[in-house]
């Protein structure tokens, strides 16, 4: 065991923050802190960590250990580059590898015992250096901050000139780079993108020290913890297994709960019904049973209700018309900001119903789509085409549709002023604003605040057509699994962009990964977009991204190729990348088919997928009178006028045997459309 945390308490005020938490993290263990906003994951790590001190309770680490630990925010302010600050952490291998640097000069002055001694020396160095992998320290520094989405031209950038979310990464580099027995990590997923967070998975997955991590990305703790520690209601729970794991167990541990409270509340009801009765008799021995039932009753250890946050927060989106089905539609849009060319040629459509993640690095002008579609900012070329009957509700991470010195309140009633003071109250209640909260200026609250303020307003302007950009920034996990529940149940069509892949994994019908200025359609959530990545790119560039050689101004000169895709059934690429400047660094591709062709491609592909669905329903629905048709006849064959009767006990059962030898290959042909 490398840490024990016991009956650990804190409050601010009146408020008790953490209530007697206990638990422990073994070596080499990888654990996760969850909890809603305000739970107290953050100080709890503070106490952890010493930064903050604990009202009762201890911290007992195991002796020797070394510890690491990033903070949500950091304040680096060196004049150092990114590369000599990471490298920093290096600094006892600089001074050994100068050390035997220095002895092998020195050797070849001095004879004797001096000339033993110094081998001696050398030797004992030389065996340190390679135990610590001096040997690789330069490379292991490359790798990292290129894990953690640093290119090379950036290595000379100085630390004081960064934002704050680069010198997360570059703190994080450090720590990493530092090897501690434990690392704590607060919200390490907040300032990467999907690539970097992939890498750090496997950075930490193979990581041979213990990891206590708080995060809101559920997949990015499902690929690495194996233990969860919730935060709730000032107590603590400890579940082993991942993130999945803890939902499932949490949810049957709060069933089994809840099945208990009703239980006792039963019988509690039952006995105050005894002592009432008891006590109507108005005889002194029925009374003093009453009495004794009543110290029972005084003695019982109560069950509170397990309180469902969910129901706390209740978002329901529904447009009120509906759309054609041609959504929109995007012809050879481009943009560029100064020299800087973002995509050039993007084509692509969406229609009614679908739900679209745009996924790629940052940088690469996921946003900038979303502004241009919205009309926020100009396309430097293309067409925006919506489709009949489309209205567009917009979701901005930077809450700019929001007025800072408006108070809440006034922010929706200004916005719908037909509402009366109830049903903006009521409205705002649903996103957990209440009583005075209502009348805080928009400027004062949190971003996850101001977000939930921008998903009330975007509720009640029944759009169908809702374009999301990062919308589960700074929401819990709880309101996360709202969030996504609400789209799930939506009617109309989405457009969204998102770094949370557990949130993509459940919503998204489709994905657009953008990648080097060129959209790559997958027809299917997040777990099909990792199976099929590697295909779909090898198909496109000739290789896939991941084992994609080092070529100078790759991404520029695939700017000029075209992406057009089929919709919502087809999974096919239709891309032209026959661009001869490429010829040097990318193999060639096919030239994609005209537009017409990808039309009756797709076309094509829809008469067979809505064949496949008739005859799927076909095949149920056969199933299911042949099944009613086996049930009756078991009916009839316990009658005594059929049984008593040979002809037509005879005649049923071989009804039955040809039913049962139909349902058979009918099984059979379901599970093969199933499978198509």
């Amino acid at each position: 065991m490398i840490l024990s945390c016991n009956n650990i308490t804190k409050s601010f005020g009146i408020d008790t923050v953490l209530d007697h938490i206990s638990f422990h993290i073994n070596e080499r263990e990888k654990a996760a802190i969850v909890g809603i906003n305000g739970a107290g994951k953050s100080t709890l790590l503070k106490i952890i960590m010493g930064e903050l001190a604990a009202d009762e309770g201890e911290v007992i680490w195991a002796k020797g250990a070394s510890i690491g630990y990033l903070s949500q925010h950091q304040n680096l302010d060196s004049d150092s580059t990114i590369y000599n600050e990471v490298l920093s952490v290096k600094a006892a291998l600089i001074e050994m590898e100068a050390k035997i640097r220095e002895l092998e000069h020195s050797m070849k002055n001095v004879e004797g015992e001096a000339l033993e001694r110094t081998l001696a020396t050398y030797t004992r160095l030389n065996h340190e250096f390679e135990l610590q992998n001096g040997y690789a320290y330069t490379s292991e520094v490359v790798g990292v901050l290129k894990g953690l989405g640093f290119s090379e031209d950036e290595f000379e950038k100085k630390v004081n000139t960064l934002s704050g979310g680069q010198k997360t990464r570059v703190a994080l580099g450090k720590l990493l780079l530092s090897n501690p027995d434990i690392i704590l990590l607060d919200e390490p997923t907040n300032h990467l993108d999907m690539t970097s967070i992939a890498w750090l998975e496997t950075f930490l997955t193979n990581y041979n020290g213990a990891v206590i991590v708080v995060a809101h990305d559920r997949y990015f703790l499902d690929k690495i913890v194996g233990k969860v520690i919730e935060l709730y209601n000032t107590h603590a729970q400890t579940y082993e297994g991942n993130y999945s794991a803890y939902s499932e167990k949490k949810t049957a541990l709060r069933e089994a709960q809840l099945h208990h409270y009703f239980n006792q509340q039963k019988e509690i009801k039952h006995q105050e019904e005894v002592i009432a009765k008891l006590r109507s008799f108005n005889r002194e021995k029925s009374i003093r049973r009453a009495e004794s039932r009543e110290k029972m009753l005084e003695k019982m250890e109560r069950i509170e209700k397990p309180v469902e946050l969910k129901t706390e927060m209740n978002i329901r989106l529904e447009p009120r018309t509906v759309s054609g089905n041609d959504v929109l539609s995007v012809r050879g849009l481009s943009k560029s900001f100064g020299s800087h060319k973002l995509f050039s040629d993007l084509e692509f459509e969406i229609k009614r119903g679908e739900r679209v993640a745009i996924i790629g690095n940052n940088g690469t002008g996921k946003t900038t789509i979303l502004k241009l579609i919205n009309g926020l900012i100009p396309a430097d070329s293309g067409k925006i085409i919506p489709g009949a009957k489309v209205h567009i509700g917009y979701y901005d991470q930077e809450h700019q549709v929001l007025h800072p010195e408006k108070t809440i309140f006034d922010e929706i009633q200004d916005e719908y002023p037909t509402m009366d003071n109830t049903a903006v109250r009521n409205v705002l209640a649903a996103f957990l604003f209440t009583g005075d909260d209502v009348f805080k200026r928009v400027k004062e609250l949190s971003g996850g605040e101001r977000g939930r303020v921008s998903l009330a307003k975007l509720m009640l302007s029944e759009s169908n057509f809702l374009i999301l950009d990062e919308p589960t920034n700074h929401l819990d996990i709880t309101s996360k699994e709202i969030l996504e529940s609400a789209l799930l149940s939506y009617t109309g069509t989405v457009l969204y962009v998102s770094h949370d892949r557990y949130f993509i994994n459940r919503t998204a019908t489709r994905i657009l990964d953008l990648e080097r200025g060129v959209l790559l359609n997958y027809i299917g959530n997040y777990d099909y977009y990792l199976e099929k990545k590697a295909d779909i790119e090898k198909k496109y560039f000739g290789f896939s991204l991941s084992e994609a050689p080092a070529a100078p101004k790759t991404s520029d000169r695939l700017t000029n190729h075209r992406q057009l895709y089929s919709g919502l059934s087809s999974n096919t690429i239709s891309q032209a990348a026959n661009n001869s400047d490429t010829s040097d660094s990318l193999p060639k591709t096919p030239v994609a088919p005209s537009g017409k062709q990808d039309w009756l491609l797709q076309k094509e592909e829809q008469a067979r997928e809505r064949k496949r669905q008739n005859d799927l329903k076909k095949v149920e629905s056969e199933i299911e009178n042949l099944e009613t048709r086996d049930a009756d006849l078991d009916a009839m064959l316990s009658d005594e006028s059929v049984y008593s009767n040979p002809a037509r006990l005879l005649e049923l059962n071989t009804e039955k045997s040809d039913i049962a030898a139909r349902l058979e290959r009918l099984m059979e042909q379901w599970e093969e459309l199933s499978s198509q």
